[in-house]
């Protein structure tokens, strides 16, 4: 007859691989040999741990509920090896429950060459720089291999040997009780850092460590289009590693200088354009010296309004890795004077009675020609 597996770890046919977790935990924790010594709870941990193996193995449980025991040819000691001597064959079942208390698995040493780090370094770019692109020579501090020993750390033609405190292992255990007993744990060794050897007769430069720190000069290749807090990478460039290891990435952070003119805004350009009120009117011509075509001519339309904004199409910042750039955009400020002799003053009177039908006056929000500063103003107060 097939045993109920269900029933040996306490839980519904239906019940959930956590339930079926669960229950087990908590009568493991009841019934390890190392926590009751009781035979007759050994054997009750036998089943219980068989019936764990079957219900939580999809193919096996699919088994036990079409009546079958999937277990039943090669009995209890078919779903664990060597499970009468110790129960070294739930090594990994405890090593998730209980942090690797049974033991069975060492960690294999990492050895003494390792990666070495990424480091990062900052610099700082004109506009005009980020916009065509440069090559900046920069000094770094960082780690280079040892040109004594070459990374091997040793002195001469000696040898890495065995550290004598792990056994080469790389990790130390120690024991310790809980409520469950005894329980063993590991960690790096002192001696060897979880290299697994050491070195007795180091290298005279760099001490064994296969690196020296070292100042040197890098050319770093940066991109037409780049901006502040963007980093540009360069493969292999950063620390060496411990024991000679692979380098490291080096990463160059930009950091972009403001400009007199220009105000960037991703890839747009801004600018501010004082316009007198006589040139607003009649229209000009005003010549604006671009980052990266020259001088360039804008042309100021008559009757050009305050606020108003002028763009010049493709003359703003390349995109970074593309062939298209942004915009230049020219903020029109119109200028009023503030101060008149009599002759100016007379001749805007004049201006004036030529013109009777403008007059000073409030203007409602639904007006047609107030709707574009109304809509602004609404713009500018819902930011604040």
């Amino acid at each position: 007859m097939a045993r109920d597996y269900y029933a040996l770890l306490g839980v519904a046919r239906n019940a959930t691989d956590q339930e079926i977790k669960r229950a087990y935990r908590k009568l493991a924790r009841e019934l390890h040999p190392d926590v009751n010594p009781d035979p007759a709870a050994q054997e009750k941990f036998r089943e219980v741990s068989s019936a764990y193996e079957v219900l939580t193995d999809p193919e096996k449980r699919r088994i036990v509920d079409l009546g079958g025991d999937p277990l039943e040819s090669g009995g209890m000691g078919g779903g664990f090896s060597g499970a009468g001597a110790g129960f070294g064959g739930l090594g990994d079942v405890f090593e998730a429950f209980f942090g690797g208390m049974s033991g069975n698995s060492p960690r294999k040493p990492r050895g003494r060459v390792q990666p070495g780090a990424d480091s990062l370094v900052r610099t700082r770019l004109s506009l005009q720089e980020c916009a065509v692109g440069v090559t900046k020579h920069l000094t770094v501090d960082t780690a280079i291999l040892c040109d004594l020993c070459q990374g091997a750390g040793t002195n001469g033609n000696s040898k890495p040997v065995r550290c004598e405190t792990c056994g080469g292992a790389g990790e130390v255990q120690t024991v310790q009780r809980s409520f469950l007993g005894q329980v063993m744990t590991s960690r790096p060794c002192p001696t060897c850092r979880g290299a697994g050897e050491t070195i007795p007769d180091p290298c005279r430069k760099c001490g064994g460590d296969g690196r020296v720190r070292s100042r040197r000069e890098i050319a770093a290749p940066i991109p037409a289009g780049v901006a502040s807090g963007m980093r540009v990478r360069l493969a292999a460039q950063g620390e060496v590693g411990p024991g000679g290891g692979p380098a490291g990435d080096l990463y160059v952070e930009i950091v972009e200088q403001p400009h007199d003119t220009f105000v960037r805004d991703g890839d747009d350009l801004h600018c501010t354009i004082r316009v007198p009120m006589v040139d607003a009117a009649l229209g000009a011509t005003v010549v604006i010296d671009t980052i990266l075509d020259g001088p360039v001519e804008l042309n100021i339309p008559a009757g050009t309004q305050p606020g108003e904004a002028s763009v010049l199409r493709g003359h703003g910042m390349p995109k970074l890795r593309a062939s298209t750039r942004g915009d230049l955009i020219a903020h029109l400020d119109i200028v009023v004077p503030s101060k008149l002799d009599s002759k100016q003053a007379d001749l805007l009177r004049k201006y004036k009675g030529l013109r009777p039908n403008e007059r000073t006056e409030v203007m409602t929000a639904q007006s047609e020609h107030n709707s574009g500063l109304f809509a602004r103003l609404r713009a500018s107060f819902s930011g604040r």
